[in-house]
Order: C-alpha cells, then sequence, then structure tokens
C-alpha cells in the first residue's frame, strides 16, 4: 500500500523549460488543456525565441511555458514559478533568478554534462555545489530513464527516443498534480496514428512518467487543486489568435455576409491565418498573399464586393499598410486590420509582447484618416472585441484597428462557448436601388449619400444595376462621389470623416470601485487588465480603497472618460510602451496622468503594479 500523501492547494504556477526543440510548447499547451478538463480557472504566458532552432543548449535558445492554475478565478500566469522543469542547464540559469526561496525544481541531469555546464558559464554543476540549497530538488534523470522506458522499441534510434522525454515529464507532473492524461493520450493518436510505433513509444514515455512519481521515493507527496466556482455553461480553453479568428467568423455568420481574410505571415498573428484556413466551411476565404501589401489590398477589394475583408499582421506589417488603410478611409469601406502587436521598432522583438502601436494605429497615415480602435483585454475577450470590431466596420462603413499583442496571442483561458442566438444581430443592408436624381432628373445612385444617423455611406455590392460609382484614392465630391479638387468641399468630406468615427456608439467606461471613495484610479489598456486587477485585489486585501478601469475602445474613447478622469486625485496609466495612452488622455482631457511603463517583452508583473498603487496611496496620505 502507497504510504505517499496527497495534499490539496488552492494554486500552483508551473514552467516548463528546455531548448527551443525540447517540445515544452507542446508539453505545456498539453498540461494546460488536461487542467482545463478539469475545472481548473487558469491563465498561460509561452515565451520563446524568435529562430526556429536557436542554438542548443545556450541562454538564448530556452523556451518555456507558464501555467497558472488554481480553485478560484486567476488573471495573470502568475509572478513567479512554484515548480520549475528544468530540460538543461540553460533553462535552469535563464529561469533561476524569477524563482521564490522554497519553490521546487525538477532539474533532468543526464542535460548536466561539463559541455553543457560550460555553455552558460557554470563552473560547476549548480546541482551539487550548493548553489540550489535553498530550493526543493528533485534530480532526475528524465532522458535516461525514458530511453530505457522505451526499450521495448528496438526498431527507434536512440535520438527518437530522447524525443519522448518531454511526454516522460508531462507524466510525472501529471501525477504530481493529479491530472488526467487522457486528452493528452487522444491528442498523441490523432497526431502520431499514422505512425504507430512513433505513438506507442509517446503512451509509454507518459505512462512511464506518471509511473515514475507514483513509485519513486524521491517524490513523497502529490498534489490537488480542485476545480474553480464558475458560472454554468460550456467552457473550452482557448488562446486569443483562436478566440478573435472565432470572433471574425461568427460577425460573419451574424451579419449573414462572407468573410475573406488577406495576409502575409507574420510573428505573432499567423495563427489567425491558420485558425480561418480550417474554417473555410464556415463562409470564410483565405489567401496567403505574396507580402504585406497585397494581403491588405486583397482584403479592400473584398469588402468592396460585399464581404468582410480582414487582414491580419504585427506592426511591421501596419507600416507597410498604411497607404492601403488611407485609401479605407477615403472609400469609406468596411475593413478589418488586425494588429498583433510585438516587442519593436523593425524586426525588434518578434515572439515577445508589447502594446507600443497605438499611435501607429491613431496616426499612422498620411492626411487627416482617422480610423476606429478596439482592444481586447483577454485571450477570451479577443472573441467579443472581433465582434465589436466587425459591429463598427459594418455599421459606419470604415477600417477598424483591432490590436491585439502577443501576450493575449499565445496566453490562453478558458471561455465561456456563447450560444448563437445570444450574439448580437449584425445584418447588413446593401444598397439595391437608386438613392437620388441627376440634373437631367433620371434615378441615380449617390454614393456618398450618409446615413443621418451614423453618416455612413450606402454599401453598394458590384454589378447592381444602377449603382454603379467610382471607387479610388482621389477626394470625391459629398453626395456624388465625382472627383473634386474644391477646397471646400475637401474641407466638408475631411471634417465628415472625422465625425463619423467621433460619433461612433460605445459603451460608458465601467468603474470597479467596491469602497466608493477610492481616491485613486488605475485605467489599463489590452493585456494590462489581468495584471491590473491583480495588483488592485492585493491592494483592497491590505485594506486600501482603489478604483479601476480598462478601456476597450481607443477610438473613439467613451463618453463619459473625461468625467471618470476628473472623479480621482490620481490616475494612473500602466502600459507596455512609453506612455502613448497617457499621451493622448493628458493632451484631450487636460488631466495630470501618471504613466508607469516597460518595454521588457514581458507582462507586468502583480507585486510591481500593487507597489506602484501603494506608493501612490502613500503620497496622497
Amino acid at each position: 500500500m502507497s504510504s505517499k500523501t496527497v495534499q490539496t492547494l488552492d494554486r500552483v504556477v508551473i514552467r516548463f523549460a528546455g531548448d527551443s526543440g525540447d517540445g515544452m510548447q507542446l508539453t505545456g499547451d498539453r498540461f494546460t488543456s488536461d487542467t482545463a478538463a478539469l475545472g481548473n480557472d487558469l491563465s498561460t504566458l509561452p515565451n520563446f525565441p524568435a529562430e526556429i532552432r536557436a542554438p542548443q543548449g545556450t541562454l538564448p535558445g530556452v523556451s518555456s511555458f507558464q501555467l497558472h492554475f488554481a480553485d478560484h478565478d486567476v488573471l495573470t500566469p502568475g509572478d513567479a514559478p512554484d515548480v520549475l522543469v528544468a530540460m538543461n542547464p540553460a533553462a535552469l540559469k535563464a529561469n533561476l533568478g524569477d524563482l521564490p526561496r522554497g519553490a521546487t525544481i525538477i532539474v533532468n541531469t543526464d542535460e548536466f554534462t561539463k559541455r553543457n555546464l560550460a555553455k552558460v558559464g557554470y563552473a560547476d554543476n549548480p546541482v551539487d555545489d550548493g548553489t540550489l540549497d535553498s530550493f526543493h530538488v528533485h534530480a532526475v534523470a528524465l532522458t535516461s530513464i525514458t530511453v530505457e522506458a522505451l526499450a521495448e522499441f528496438p526498431t527507434l534510434t536512440r535520438k527518437e527516443k530522447e524525443r519522448a522525454k518531454n511526454m516522460f515529464a508531462l507524466g510525472l507532473l501529471s501525477w504530481m498534480y493529479t491530472r488526467p492524461t487522457t486528452g493528452t493520450e487522444a491528442f498523441l493518436k490523432s497526431k502520431f496514428g499514422a505512425r504507430p510505433e512513433i505513438l506507442a513509444a509517446n503512451l509509454a514515455a507518459l505512462t512511464a512518467g506518471w509511473n515514475y512519481g507514483e513509485t519513486t521515493e524521491d517524490f513523497a507527496s502529490s498534489f490537488i487543486v480542485p476545480a474553480a466556482t464558475m458560472p454554468v455553461g460550456t467552457y473550452r480553453n482557448i488562446t486569443g489568435n483562436t478566440a478573435l479568428s472565432l470572433g471574425l467568423v461568427a460577425a460573419a455568420h451574424r451579419a449573414g455576409i462572407p468573410l475573406v481574410l488577406g495576409s502575409y505571415p507574420i510573428t505573432p498573428a499567423s495563427d489567425i491565418l491558420h485558425a480561418l484556413a480550417s474554417l473555410k466551411r464556415h463562409g470564410v476565404t483565405t489567401m496567403q498573399a505574396e507580402d504585406e501589401i497585397a494581403g491588405i489590398g486583397i482584403a479592400l477589394g473584398a469588402s468592396f464586393g460585399g464581404a468582410i475583408g480582414v487582414t491580419t499582421t504585427s506592426g511591421p506589417g501596419v507600416a507597410l499598410k498604411s497607404e492601403a488603410i488611407g485609401l479605407a478611409v477615403s472609400l469609406e469601406l468596411p475593413l478589418i486590420i488586425v494588429d498583433v502587436q510585438r516587442g519593436g521598432p523593425s524586426t525588434g522583438l518578434p515572439t515577445k509582447t508589447e502594446q507600443a502601436d497605438l499611435l501607429q494605429a491613431m496616426f499612422g497615415r498620411n492626411g487627416e484618416s482617422p480610423v476606429p480602435i478596439v482592444a481586447p483585454k483577454t485571450p477570451a475577450d479577443c472573441f467579443t472585441a472581433a465582434m465589436d470590431a466587425v459591429r463598427i466596420a459594418t455599421t459606419y462603413r470604415t477600417p477598424v484597428f483591432l490590436l491585439s499583442d502577443g501576450y493575449l496571442a499565445n496566453g490562453s483561458e478558458p471561455w465561456s462557448v456563447p450560444e448563437v442566438d445570444s450574439l448580437p444581430d449584425l445584418t447588413v443592408e446593401f444598397a439595391s436601388e437608386p438613392n437620388g436624381v441627376d440634373p437631367k432628373g433620371e434615378p441615380t445612385f449617390h454614393p456618398f449619400l450618409r446615413d443621418e444617423e451614423t453618416l455612413a455611406r450606402p454599401w453598394a455590392v458590384p454589378g447592381t444595376a444602377g449603382l454603379e460609382h467610382r471607387i479610388g484614392g482621389i477626394e470625391k465630391a459629398d453626395v456624388t462621389g465625382n472627383i473634386s479638387y474644391d477646397p471646400d468641399n475637401h474641407d466638408l468630406m475631411t471634417r465628415l470623416r472625422q465625425a463619423k468615427i467621433d460619433g461612433i456608439t460605445v459603451p460608458d467606461l465601467v468603474i470597479d470601485d467596491p469602497s466608493g471613495h477610492a481616491r485613486v484610479l488605475v485605467l489599463g489598456w489590452g493585456s494590462t487588465f489581468g495584471p491590473i486587477a491583480a495588483a488592485t485585489r492585493v491592494v483592497r486585501n491590505a485594506g486600501h480603497p482603489v478604483a479601476q478601469a480598462h478601456l476597450t475602445h481607443l477610438n473613439p474613447f467613451p463618453a463619459n472618460l473625461g468625467e471618470v478622469l476628473t472623479s480621482y486625485d490620481r490616475v494612473i496609466v500602466p502600459e507596455m510602451n512609453l506612455g502613448q495612452l497617457s499621451m493622448l488622455l493628458r493632451a484631450k482631457y487636460l488631466v495630470d496622468i501618471r504613466s508607469h511603463t516597460s518595454v521588457r517583452g514581458l507582462p507586468f508583473s502583480t507585486v510591481e503594479l500593487a507597489d506602484v498603487i501603494s506608493t501612490t496611496l502613500e503620497e496622497l496620505s
């Protein structure tokens, strides 16, 4: 009978780390999926090099995947891991500084050779020299045990057997935290079904890892993290890119028109292209273009043809698309520009997160060319934000920026799958007949005869009899759409285009202020939502009132924003840039915004923001 104990925990943060070829992203993703199936709330943070295969065993080549799961609502992937799985010395050295004293470290001792230690500057083996004395260390020969467990597969080479060590590690961690492996087993069967021996080897490695935890004396306890209490519904684990893709498809369905994606692959937006390409049976057409300019040209042409045109990219691609975005502003056609932001400038940090494209989205075109901006706040919120972007684009006949970022795109959380009937009705009415008369009194079509409420122009599908009209980037005459160089007309059209954007209906900003008498407001946008919410929770638990609000609509701002900003003694705006939203708020509302910034390629930590809030409260007191 086993003498091992089982302990109950309310939360755990685990980080898997190894070479970019060690399968850490897959391991983390599978552990996350199995955790989601148990009903825990969770949040993840994948972190990997930009290179397809960075130099093996080096610090730049370390890939990691962090998962925070709990029996309560989870807001961030966690500031520091409780458990680190280090597949080699580089993984240990790159992540050791993030660990609190007393954390658990599982090291793959097979990789701690003199050569690998020297690659990262270890003169002695840190497992043996006292470096890790303040941690709970489990030294496990993961590679050699995996190879031994696969001895019954003689046709596999040693290298092929070694590749299964991530499945051994997954099995071991699944035992430690009482996770089911049935989901991973089904995943492996679908992935390697055509290669029976590879499938059997991976399943054997997974089982061997579980059995190792169950039988070895090195692990005295396993742990249980009970399911979180969540509203009744159907849930699935979802990344931001997948949620955004489903939101676009759902919006097209509710609008009753096709979705066309013109895209050039770019990190971290490429997964949207992959996801939409798999949904062609739902009225989705995807075209992988030869470059960024062609991608938006395809999307804009599709919009002219009566579809919802979408183009996906990151900051460098937006720079290339800027002229075509200006054309879309001039044409006044629906268009969705998805910018999954990453570290810049130029190529910058392709696989790291940043939210530094706000001013580019707001002003990065020639002339007066206003564009609405919508920014999701969590991976699951990408679904709702995508639907809202389509609502704005089709209702007001305008291109819309959808600003996600690498943290949201690759991170995941449980998503409550909505009923289709609960989604907003986005039905589009196309122009079907002439709406005016020409100088001779004959019926004619006026392409810039605007709706009185929205200022949107008619959307006429090419080929509709009697609705022929000009398009192009040269200024058009009001109402008739004829080419016009008249100064007064240009002034009028410029002001109408701006008024149309200013008049877009967006919800009022909602304030989270349980005490009702907070003097400090923490205002964020985009993916800072989780860290801000976690930090305000820490400060409130310490007995200090603080308010929180989060902007989804960045152009136009909510109508009550100015009133909200002037209602507090201090307004703190944390951003993963050098203060872009803060600058816009200061300029528009003349409020003394306290900007807190970071451009490290990583999300804010809860502790960091809690300290900023606490310091501000001390100043006021």
